[in-house]
């Protein structure tokens, strides 16, 4: 089955590439395998000085990246550019930061444990698969890639099959810059034969991006295999709104918050969540403001909001707004299809769902805000953590006491407060519940894919 690039745009097929046989397949997890040999044994500074010229790169070539990204998922130009010009970013951070981020701990006092020494170490696992989505066709694979390499493992991609352009760009970066042969492999494969490169003695864990269904999936082979796994499977992030907060402010960051990425981001906010006492108020602007943005050709600089990705992700928007039109909801603007060519969808804003509404608890991945009503703080709390998501979140308040009561109780894995949710590699990024388990980025998400040794000496 033939792998293409799609343009979201136009519905257009813009290139077709062959999949990679399994011959091809296996000799890429053998480079792998023994580029993993002899990449454990360089220095940190070895490394260090190979992820900065991969960096530099990439950098060199962030107009053309940009472009080949917007054609290939539909973002616009400017997010795309930008998605390139953090992940230089990202690849400098862990150059800069992996040897102080994986140095030994020593045990502040030994003889505790009847030895004269003992220290803590990190070493790289080996060979690590990551299945990565569509959305951040650079961002979501170099913010593994990096921290992965620089600890001193190797890494397979497995990229959505609607970017395979942006995979084979990355398949040579690495080796590019001086990395050993086989350091970073993009496998051009189906879905369905991800789970024998899992279950492959070579490969040592497995990282994923994606959809619930694909992480169940996943995470059963890795289980079976007794193989670590990071999971990352999104989320239908609270956006609340309290009576304290700048309204203004947080009107204009909700709808940055809900059209970024065309919609199409995880760590979104989709659920917006506004105490009774300036609701009017937060959805008058807010409507206001969606209804405004400039949606159309992606390429173009004037353009906030372009296509989905796909036409089953369009559908996929359209079910779910139309689920809660036929429920009884309140569309405020939006909700229908542009008359352009490609995969469009109007930006959108629904209010007064009902309970049983399939936008109440499943994500919205596309330009579609819920707007919820609350009583009070504990009202908009209960609407928060209603669903069985739980990857970030985001709170607008000035007073110190309410900013306490939700950081401790959102179920999330993050919460911003006064801002939207952004990830940063300075910071860990992950989610509970049904948006996976693990971390990525930070200090902590380099080490989930080391063996944390114990060393003890008489």
């Amino acid at each position: 089955m033939s792998i293409a690039t799609i343009n979201p745009a136009s519905g257009k097929t813009e290139i077709i590439i062959e999949p990679h046989d399994s011959a091809e397949v296996e000799q890429r997890i053998a480079e792998a395998a023994a580029a993993a040999k002899l990449l454990r044994s360089t220095s940190f500074a070895q490394r260090a000085e190979w992820m900065r010229a991969a960096a530099d790169f990439m950098e060199d070539q962030a107009e053309g990246l940009g472009e080949l990204i917007t054609i290939e998922m539909g973002k616009p130009i400017a997010q795309s550019v930008a998605e390139v010009l953090k992940s230089v970013k990202a690849m400098r951070f862990y150059a800069d930061h992996s040897e102080e981020f994986l140095a030994d701990v020593p045990l502040a006092d030994p003889p505790l444990v009847n030895a004269s020494k003992a220290w803590t170490r990190y070493e790289p696992l080996g060979v690590v698969l990551a299945v990565m989505p569509w959305n951040y066709p650079l961002w979501q694979v170099i913010r593994f890639a990096a921290p992965a390499l620089m600890a001193g493992n190797t890494g397979l991609l497995k990229h959505a099959s609607n970017v395979p352009q942006a995979a084979l760009f990355l398949d040579t970066l690495f080796e590019r810059a001086g990395f050993p042969r086989g350091s970073f492999r993009t496998l051009l494969i189906p879905g369905s034969a991800v789970g024998a490169v899992i279950a492959d003695e070579r490969v040592t864990a497995v990282t994923l991006t994606g959809s619930e269904p694909a992480g169940r999936s996943v995470a059963a082979i890795a289980g079976d295999h007794v193989k670590k796994a990071v999971l990352e499977l999104g989320g239908s992030d609270p956006f609340i709104v309290l009576p304290s907060a700048d309204v203004a402010s947080a009107a204009a960051t909700a709808v940055r918050a809900r059209i970024n990425n065309n919609g199409q981001s995880c760590i979104a906010g989709k659920r917006f969540i506004v105490h009774t006492d300036v609701y009017d108020e937060f959805a008058r602007e807010f409507t206001r403001q969606m209804s405004a943005l400039v949606v159309g050709n992606p390429l173009l600089p004037e353009t906030e909001v372009g296509p989905l990705a796909t036409q089953a992700g369009r559908q996929d928007i359209i079910d779910l707004v139309e689920d809660a039109r036929e429920r009884g909801a309140t569309i405020l603007t939006g909700g229908t299809v542009p008359d352009l060519p490609g995969w469009y969808y109007a930006p959108t804003v629904i209010a007064d769902l009902p309970d049983d509404a399939r936008l109440v608890q499943e994500e919205a991945f596309g330009p579609v805000a819920s707007l919820y009503r609350a009583s009070d703080t504990e009202d908009a709390l209960r609407i928060a953590n209603q669903t069985s998501f739980g990857l970030s979140s985001s709170v607008w308040t000035e007073d110190l006491e309410e900013e306490a009561y939700f950081v401790s109780r959102l179920d999330a894995g993050a919460v911003f407060i006064n801002g939207m949710t952004v990830s940063y590699q300075e910071l860990p990024f992950g989610g509970i519940r049904r948006s996976g388990f693990g971390r990525e980025l930070a200090a902590v998400g380099q080490r989930e894919f080391c063996n944390l040794k114990t060393v003890w000496k008489a």
